[in-house]
């Protein structure tokens, strides 16, 4: 992952209702969730999450998929891993680092 496409997935996740979204579709699993019940479950209005839930699609953090009359939100978890590895390549890329921040024991 480039500094631009981390860049937007974090700014994106830097929202509070982004995040909420986010880490309800995260531990959804694969299956996703109705836009619906997200709406009802976090308390957000749909049209707002939908706004909300279209700026993780552009960051390519969440994918919608239509079922009969029910759009479900994923996650993309390739996406998600991609972003965590950008943290971890960053963090470890220096020697004094390396021994500190990648290693569970000294934690």
């Amino acid at each position: 992952m480039d500094i631009q496409a981390a860049a937007r997935c974090f700014a994106e996740l830097g929202h509070p209702s982004r995040l909420a979204i986010y880490q309800r579709l995260v531990q959804a699993g694969d299956e996703g969730m109705p836009v619906s019940a997200i709406a009802e479950e976090l308390g957000i209005v749909l049209s707002t999450l939908s706004h909300h839930i279209k700026q993780l699609v552009q960051a390519g953090l969440v994918e919608q998929v239509r079922d009969g009359r029910t759009l479900i939100c994923r996650p993309i978890y390739p996406q998600m891993d991609a972003l965590l590895a950008f943290l971890r390549e960053q963090c470890c890329s220096r020697p004094v680092m390396a021994t500190t921040c990648c290693d569970p024991a000294a934690a």
